[in-house]
């Protein structure tokens, strides 16, 4: 085994020590599996044999923020082509692409235009989307007449691949800057039918804009019910959840539940805490800016209770 694998490993799977050394490596990518507990972890370009492929695999992208264009990346269309290109590339093509919100800047007609158009170019499956934000500036009906068909309420949904469960849900109803997001009655209610079919050993992959644990309060990052949500999903055996909003890779482990943002393929956010206010960093060398900016590769085995996470750059 190779020596940062080995520690990584605890005998029960979980040793939160070796973990956060093993975060150390996000910056340049991680893989990580998720379940009862961490069973291995590597980088980017070090990963084990059975990471790199899967019984299938799915990618995730963030934060495109079609019709930004100012400092640090007045081209962001660029390098959301940049991310398909990336994705199209990979020797073991992803089954379907998840999107987890800000798809555009100010949700005008013509940057839903723009970002349809670029996605048509992944060359894997269907891709799904939930709404960030700045989706749903102007209102709700634009965004929903786009990515609304077969979702609920204002887009939360649920499927079902390989034996994997994905639940789409959407926290940036009436989002206010500074305030956390929120679910609502409705679509908890709505989770909790959706879940009660399945057997406690159903892998569940959860994805939403903004993070469900709370990264930083005052800046709005978390979610106000997200407990809530989580305590429905308690009895499954592995449980991940993925989300975007804070433009960085940030990660977090509770029992059988895995947390993990992704990186922006528009611009880079500051840490938590570490500038006055969240938005885009600015001082960014243009030869840099990819290295800020990328994707999240997710493999799946059967009958194995893991996924196994990749991030990598733009770069």
């Amino acid at each position: 085994m190779d020596k940062w694998i080995e520690q990584c490993v605890g005998d029960d799977g979980i040793d939160r020590r070796g973990f956060l050394e093993c975060m150390a490596w996000a910056g340049t990518g991680l893989v990580w599996t998720v379940g009862a507990g961490i069973s291995g972890c590597a980088k980017f370009e070090e990963v084990a044999d059975e990471c790199k492929t899967g019984d299938f695999s799915f990618a995730q992208i963030s934060d495109s923020h079609i019709g930004f264009s100012k400092e640090p990346n007045k081209d962001v269309t660029a390098t959301l082509r940049a991310a398909i290109d990336k994705l199209n590339a990979l020797k073991e093509r992803p089954a379907f692409l998840l999107h987890t919100g800000d798809l555009t800047h100010l949700s005008k007609a013509e940057e839903f235009d723009t970002v349809a158009e670029i996605l048509k170019g992944f060359k894997g499956g269907s891709t799904f989307f939930v709404p960030g934000e700045h989706d749903l500036y102007d209102d709700d009906e634009r965004y929903l007449e786009r990515y609304g068909k077969g979702t609920q309420g204002i887009g939360w949904q649920s499927f079902d691949y390989r034996g994997v469960h994905f639940v789409g849900l959407v926290n940036v109803m009436n989002h206010k800057a500074g305030k956390l997001g929120v679910l609502g009655q409705d679509q908890l209610d709505w989770l909790k039918n959706d879940v009660a079919r399945l057997g406690d050993s159903t892998p569940i992959v959860v994805f939403a804009h903004v993070p469900l644990w709370t990264v930083y309060e005052k800046w709005g990052w978390g979610t106000k019910d997200s407990e809530q949500a989580l305590a429905l999903l308690k009895r499954f055996g592995s449980v991940t959840v993925l989300n975007g909003h804070v433009h960085q890779i940030l990660q977090k482990v509770e029992g059988k539940v895995t947390f993990h943002t992704a990186r922006s393929t528009a611009f880079p956010q500051p840490e938590p805490g570490k500038a006055e206010s969240p938005g885009p960093i600015k001082n960014v060398a243009a030869d840099k800016l990819k290295s800020v900016l990328g994707v999240t590769q997710v493999n799946h085995v059967e009958n194995k209770k893991s996924l196994a996470t990749i991030d990598s750059s733009l770069e």
